[in-house]
């Protein structure tokens, strides 16, 4: 059987894919830096979630916890050159006893938000210069 060959608008369709598949490659990468990320784990539960998951149960708290301080090392090591270099995530005078306590405090006070925005603002606090 002879092997096809491409003959006309089918070998300009087919020199062209090049192009076309890098402009949409390009498009869905300006598209990824627009959309926000989804956030998954035990971390990506409501505050509400969160307060009622741990009343009285330390061990659920500590899972919380421990996701928190990976999430924030991610946002370490993804953070550009130059930026958060040095940052320490369990300095002395914010131990894990208060980050715990901070997260437990932010969503007390902000019931409709999510576990992650106090992790997000955790991060923003241990960034801050102390003062």
């Amino acid at each position: 059987m002879p092997t096809p060959t491409l003959r006309g608008s089918a070998l300009q369709a087919r020199s062209a894919l090049p192009a076309v598949l890098a402009t949409i490659a390009g498009l869905m990468a300006g598209q990824a830096q627009a959309q926000s990320v989804k956030i998954v784990g035990i971390g990506a539960a409501s505050c509400q979630v969160f307060l009622r998951e741990i009343a009285g149960r330390p061990d659920v708290e500590k899972n919380f916890f421990a996701w928190a301080q990976s999430y924030m090392n991610g946002l370490l090591i993804r953070a550009p050159a130059g930026k958060d270099e040095g940052l320490d995530l369990t300095p002395p005078a914010f131990p894990l006893l208060k980050q715990a306590e901070f997260l437990r405090t932010f969503c007390s006070k902000n019931a409709g938000e999510d576990f992650s925005d106090g992790v997000n603002e955790l991060y923003r606090t241990l960034r801050a210069p102390p003062g």
